[in-house]
């Protein structure tokens, strides 16, 4: 699978889980494909800001779409002619183009003929909208103002494999138009919305774009998932193992769209990691929990659907306790993953020689859809509207524009 938003969550600084939700939020009888429709003026789409680069002293561009208008806040219009790169840098109070002065902090390249095609070429690759270069500290930051349907051309398909049934693929394009929408402005003070990782979601260009993925946008065009009116954090990870998991559990904070459910299917994507016990230790010791030799390790059975002591209700580990010749410690199963980058926090632990053998299940953090079970739900006729509330608990689905 190509690159599944595996986000590296660490409390709210990512983006914003005790008993399990079932519920789903049931479509109303009188719109059969869920989708509240806009009865006044149509909405325009929203236009994104993707940051491509930062501390840049110099960028070259090469405008792939008909001449393009360059001007900054200030300065008159330079026209640059299609096809021929043109190098950029900063010169005193002035950005300098293809020899040329512009004055002014902010460069922006319109494109004469942007459509759907790409409109620029920077480095290996293309990018369709306009581009904007952005006078920093530290160097220049380049800029794609592109609008969303554009944008998730090339991020659904970096997301989810095209080849996936089309209710899967379409569940994908409401999910991570949503998160879009719901994290815009999450790099406002460098100057853009959005970055290209999986920080965000990952953008690569038109040459990601897939004609699967792009009929899966089609067909859901504008439609979001709200919760009280505002776009949701459509989390999703690459296969829940059994049961998606509650928000707090994760991050600490309660979301109330973010609800344990239960996946088609139990102990999906089982993996393994072998531990060194000695390793295990000198972990636990250089966070200030010195246990010496390890003797034994105490962690419940993986169970779905029930909350222990030491694990959450989906099964994942909140604490697994280590017993040692010079103390007991307890260490979250967060803390396990961040260490030992394991897939997920769901796993069962024993002693096996001088290793501690984990088998685990899943892989990702656990919140909102698992992607595979998407595919499943898809693949057994589920069509993506039950999808997406199965996974997000009581949401409404919009179209918005």
């Amino acid at each position: 699978m190509k690159n599944f938003l595996l986000v590296l969550l660490a409390g709210a600084m990512v983006l914003s889980s005790v008993t399990p939700v079932m519920a789903r939020h049931a479509p109303a009888p009188a719109d059969p494909g869920n989708v509240s429709k806009m009865s006044k003026a149509k909405a325009e789409e929203p236009v994104l800001r993707i940051g491509l680069a930062e501390k840049q002293a110099s960028l070259i561009l090469t405008p792939l779409a008909g001449k393009v208008t360059c001007r900054t806040e200030t300065s008159k219009a330079l026209v640059l002619p299609a096809g021929q790169a043109v190098t950029i840098s900063r010169q005193g109070n002035a950005f300098l183009v293809a020899g040329k002065k512009l004055a002014g902090t902010t460069l922006t390249l319109t494109p004469a003929n942007a459509g759907a095609g790409a409109s620029f070429r920077y480095g290996s690759r293309s990018y369709a909208g306009a581009m904007q270069v952005l006078a920093r500290a530290g160097g220049m930051t380049l800029v794609n103002p592109v609008g969303i349907e554009t944008y998730l051309k090339s991020v659904v398909p970096e997301e989810m494999p095209t080849d996936w049934p089309q209710e899967a693929l379409k569940a994908q394009s409401v999910a991570a138009r949503s998160f879009a929408l719901h994290n815009r402005g999450r790099h406002g003070s460098a100057g853009y919305d959005l970055c290209t990782t999986t920080h965000c979601q990952v953008y690569t260009g038109t040459g990601a774009e897939r004609s699967s993925a792009n009929a899966a946008l089609r067909a859901t065009r504008g439609e979001v998932l709200l919760y009280h009116g505002q776009p949701v954090d459509a989390l999703f990870h690459t296969d829940s193992g059994g049961m998606t998991e509650n928000s707090e559990d994760v991050w600490g904070g309660y979301v109330p769209y973010l609800r344990a459910a239960r996946d088609p299917q139990q102990k999906t994507m089982p993996w393994t990691k072998s531990i060194p016990l000695n390793t295990l230790s000198a972990k636990l010791a250089a966070k200030g929990k010195k246990v010496g030799t390890i003797r034994k390790v105490t962690l419940s059975p993986v169970q779905f659907g029930k909350e222990t002591s030491d694990r959450t209700v989906s099964g994942r580990v909140k604490t697994m306790t280590v017993i040692g010749t010079q103390g007991t410690a307890r260490i979250s199963g967060n803390d396990m993953r961040s260490m030992f980058g394991l897939k997920s926090t769901l796993f069962a632990a024993k002693i096996q020689k001088d290793a501690l053998l984990l088998e685990g299940y899943g892989y990702g953090h656990g919140l909102g859809i698992s992607q595979w079970g998407a595919k499943r739900l898809a693949e057994s006729g589920k069509p993506y509207a039950d999808i997406l509330h199965h996974y997000y608990t009581g949401v409404e689905l919009t179209k918005q524009y």
